[in-house]
C-alpha cells in the first residue's frame, strides 16, 4: 500500500522509495541525470536524497548521460539531419554537460560528411514544399545548426543550379 507523494511503501527505507520512484520514471522513457534529478526534486526529494538516488541508479547502470547522449544523437540524425551546433544545443537543454555532448556528437559524426547531412536536410524539406529559395535554404541550414562553410557551399551550389535552369 502506498502513501504520500513519494509512493512510500510500508517497511521500506526512504532511499529505497526514491529509488523505486526513479526507476518507474526511467521505465517510461530514457532520461538524463538532470531530468531524473529534477523529477525527484519535484516529488519532494532533498538535494542529498536526489544525489544519492542518482548515484545508485548510475551504479546499477540505469542512468548514464554519455550513453544517453550517444543514443539520442544517432536517433536524432536518423530522423532529421542537423549540424553540430543544433545537436549540442538540444543536448544542453536536456542537461547534458558540454564535454559529454561534444564527445557524443563527435562519435556520431565520425566519418559523416556535413554537406551530405545538409543536402539530406534540404531534400527532406523540399519534399514537403515547393523548391526552396536560396534565402529559405540559408535560414533552414542556420536554424538546423550547420557550419557557415557548409552553408556557403550549399547556397552557392543552389544559386548555380538556379542560374543554369536546372
Amino acid at each position: 500500500m502506498k502513501s504520500g507523494r513519494t509512493g512510500r511503501r510500508p517497511g521500506s527505507s526512504q532511499s529505497d522509495n526514491w529509488l523505486h520512484l526513479a526507476v518507474r520514471y526511467l521505465a517510461r522513457w530514457d532520461r538524463t541525470v538532470a531530468q531524473v534529478e529534477q523529477f525527484l526534486r519535484d516529488k519532494g526529494a532533498s538535494p542529498a536524497q536526489a544525489k544519492q538516488t542518482i548515484g545508485r541508479l548510475s551504479d546499477l547502470r540505469y542512468l548514464n548521460d554519455r550513453a544517453y547522449a550517444e543514443r539520442w544523437v544517432e536517433s536524432r540524425l536518423a530522423r532529421r539531419p542537423m549540424g553540430r551546433e543544433r545537436l549540442k544545443a538540444e543536448l544542453q537543454a536536456k542537461g547534458i554537460a558540454d564535454t559529454v555532448a561534444d564527445g557524443a556528437i563527435q562519435e556520431a559524426l565520425r566519418g559523416v560528411d556535413e554537406e551530405a547531412l545538409a543536402r539530406r536536410a534540404l531534400k527532406a524539406r523540399q519534399q514537403r514544399r515547393q523548391r526552396l529559395t536560396p534565402i529559405q535554404a540559408l535560414r533552414l541550414l542556420r536554424q538546423w545548426g550547420f557550419e557557415e562553410e557548409t552553408i556557403d557551399r550549399m547556397i552557392g551550389a543552389l544559386i548555380e543550379r538556379e542560374e543554369s535552369g536546372a
